[in-house]
């Protein structure tokens, strides 16, 4: 079986913030999915969670963050061109989302940030290895 990761996330609307994941390219999964969660597939090997903060306090004691307001984690997304990176930056905008700062174009790299309707911080990306300058 390959190593897999399950991203759980805080949401306050289980179903708005599933039909963002949606318009993103993520795939809901049926089978682990209700009106408390949201199981949504981004690759056959990465996956997000989206719990409904009432279900998100059964894992943990901990105060649920405000990721609108509060940094708690960055997810880096990578991809295999600008195009792409681009069209999922906009797919997340015109989904609700919202565009964190202007595009950072480095030359062997390019990224865009987006926030999604909770404020959870996402930072796709394209590089270019072998053009990277050396250190």
């Amino acid at each position: 079986m390959p190593k897999m990761i399950f991203v759980n996330l805080p949401v306050e609307d289980v179903a708005k913030s599933t039909a963002f994941y949606e318009a993103i390219g993520c795939v809901k999964d049926a089978r682990f999915s209700n009106e408390r969660a949201s199981a949504m597939h981004y690759s056959d090997t990465i996956s997000f969670m989206l719990l409904g903060h009432d279900f998100y306090r059964t894992f943990t004691p901990k105060q649920i963050i405000d990721a609108k307001t509060t940094s708690g984690a960055l997810i880096a997304l990578s991809f295999d061109s600008r195009a792409e990176v681009d069209a999922i930056t906009e797919a997340a905008i015109a989904a609700g989302g919202r565009e964190a700062h202007d595009p950072e174009d480095m030359g062997f790299m390019y990224s865009r940030a987006f926030e999604d309707p909770d404020g959870h911080g996402f930072g796709p990306f394209w590089m270019d290895v072998a053009a990277m300058p050396s250190a």
